[in-house]
């Protein structure tokens, strides 16, 4: 009885403190904020812009001209067609190298591979796309401010291309939410932004050390890359003006099984966070401790659900423990509008908050599906049949 008096108590605090963090982690920005240096670079990173394509290559073309328009221009694109008809495919630009798979790789790590070992020069850095970001014109630029500052690994901002249904902006208030804390805070705060599977940029030679010779399969590879960057005693600068449009999810299905395949990378993945923890304490290294840390906290739905459950479970067992779920969970909404108050958040965004928790149940129909999540789909397809079920 005693054990499970421990356990009951251990778990509030660990989910109960998920709840304060965003708070926390603005306190500690403001006290541990650090200036910027500029470190003089005369040479000009040569990128390998990598887009990777499953299935689907309809938005190809609009990705790879987005990319065309970069003012800065010393860069190839690497367009990967992984089990992709590409007979409709030509692009003019001999800037563009499209590369087809004789075999389905059915992997990002794959696929990147698979154009590293196909370059047609040596090139500094790469970049990854999906086939279905745009990149503004300055992408490039704004990574080389960070590349130039003698950083490896850098991750831009990906915002939502579309916005048409209720789930898309309930999914692009959630990206902010996210790019506020986990990349421009935990960043300034001196640690290291996590990586969003796209709209990032590394150093060749760190990306092929950190996962050359792993064997990376199914959804997630940006958990492990992130670890294996920040275990290496390196940052992953944010740069916000470093915009990748995405495409958000539109419809329910769709947004369960990516949804599914996301938790399910968080329980395959999370553990991670303890090595580094660990590293943080016994090499006095801040980014490691506090990374570590970020690594461990479950998906937001899943938090905020067993904080509302604690809440009310509470209301029998100690009335006055409830009193401090409210406020753990008001410190939350605080938190979450911060975000949204200081980013470039559109006005229609604020109107779908009121359809959140119909979000969060299609995230716990998602939970129930993540332990078969990469059978479920390679991809998220996008452009699927909207109904008036998506649009909530």
């Amino acid at each position: 009885m005693y054990m499970l008096e421990i356990v009951w108590i251990a778990a509030q605090l660990l989910i109960g403190f998920q709840l304060v963090f965003p708070l926390l982690l603005l306190f500690i920005r403001g006290i541990t904020r650090r200036t910027r240096t500029h470190i003089a670079d005369e040479a000009s990173p040569d990128y390998a812009v990598i887009v990777t394509a499953y299935e689907q290559t309809d938005q190809l073309p609009e990705v790879v001209q987005s990319i065309l328009t970069s003012h800065y221009k010393n860069f190839i694109i690497y367009v990967v067609a992984d089990n992709c008809d590409v007979s409709n495919l030509h692009f003019a630009s001999d800037q563009v190298v499209l590369l087809r798979p004789p075999t389905v790789l059915a992997g990002n790590v794959r696929s990147h591979f698979y154009a590293i070992n196909h370059f047609i020069r040596p090139h500094s850095h790469l970049t990854i796309i999906d086939s279905d970001n745009l990149v503004v014109p300055d992408y490039l630029t704004e990574l080389n401010v960070f590349f130039r500052q003698g950083f490896k690994a850098v991750q831009g901002v990906r915002k939502a291309k579309n916005m048409e249904t209720m789930l898309a902006r309930l999914d692009a208030a959630r990206d902010i939410y996210y790019h506020y804390y986990d990349g421009r805070m935990l960043f300034e705060a001196g640690s290291s932004a996590t990586l969003a599977g796209s709209g990032m940029a590394f150093t060749t030679e760190l990306y092929k050390q950190c996962l050359e010779n792993l064997n990376v399969s199914g959804a997630g590879f940006d958990k492990v890359l992130q670890h294996q960057i920040v275990r290496r005693g390196n940052r992953i600068a944010f740069a916000e003006r470093a915009v990748v449009y995405d495409e958000k999810t539109s419809g329910s299905e769709q947004l369960v099984n990516q949804r599914a395949r996301w938790i399910n990378t968080w329980f395959k993945y999370f553990s991670l966070g303890f090595g580094l923890i660990g590293a943080g304490i016994i090499r006095f290294d801040w980014n490691r401790f506090l990374f570590g840390i970020v690594l461990l906290r479950p998906p937001l739905f899943i938090f905020l659900a067993l904080s509302v459950l604690f809440m009310f479970l509470d209301l029998w067992i100690a009335p006055l423990v409830s009193l401090a779920w409210i406020a753990g969970l008001f410190a939350f909404v605080t938190g979450f509008f911060i975000a949204l108050l200081n980013s470039d958040t559109d006005p229609e965004i604020y109107s779908s908050l009121q359809k959140i928790p119909q979000f969060i149940s299609l995230q716990m129909r998602s939970l129930f599906k993540a332990n078969r999540a990469n059978k479920i789909s390679v991809a998220t397809k996008h452009n699927v049949r909207k109904t008036e079920t998506d649009k909530l």
